[in-house]
């Protein structure tokens, strides 16, 4: 059975960037809805106690009749399990490090990244992410719909922006491009780093 991890930070210390009631309800209401829709669907199955990172990896091992629902809610708990760890209070600023070098190198810059990363969130078409993923080694930008992930196409995220409207209506209403430009000072690049050394 999957459960709803505990944040690392409390609900309001990403303001002003991120305000805390969206923290509130997008953590205790739409990631818990996610977790008990994937639950149900597997349960009583082979699948029930398995990670969830498997389920999606595989998605055509998933049985017709439940892999919808495996992917919409297992990727909705998978998402953003790692969102809330891709965030956090006080950071910001630009990766260090190998992964730094790497965006450097396939990028031009980090602000060029940024630009490109950016670009991909906001022109997002509906409900979706935005991810930095390293593909056999190599970088990319891509964005997903609703809730998939790029590890069911074989890529590995290091940083994901969650673009449905439920992520920042309520305080940038429907700016989506102002929500991504106040987005990157809460990026826990460490975290992205220790993925990327993965």
């Amino acid at each position: 059975m999957f459960e709803l991890p505990k944040l690392k930070y409390a609900y309001n210390s990403l303001e002003p960037y991120i305000d805390e009631m969206t923290m509130t309800i997008h953590h205790t209401k739409h990631h818990q809805a996610y977790i008990d829709n994937a639950n149900k669907a597997i349960a009583g199955t082979p699948f029930d106690g398995k990670p969830v990172e498997e389920l999606l990896k595989n998605l055509n091992a998933i049985p017709e009749s439940i892999r919808n629902a495996v992917r919409n809610h297992g990727g909705g708990h998978y998402n953003h399990t790692l969102f809330w760890e891709m965030m956090g209070p006080g950071k910001g600023g630009s990766p260090s490090g190998e992964l730094g070098g790497a965006i450097n190198e396939k990028f031009g810059s980090f602000d060029k990244f940024v630009e490109q990363f950016s670009d991909s969130a906001a022109k997002r078409f509906g409900s979706g992410w935005a991810w930095l993923v390293s593909n056999n080694g190599s970088l990319e930008i891509m964005s997903t719909a609703n809730q998939d992930n790029p590890i069911s196409e074989g890529k590995t995220p290091l940083l994901g922006i969650d673009v449905w409207e439920h992520a920042y209506y309520l305080r940038y209403m429907n700016k989506r491009a102002d929500y991504v430009k106040n987005w990157w000072n809460v990026v826990d690049w460490a975290y992205s780093e220790s993925l990327f050394k993965k």
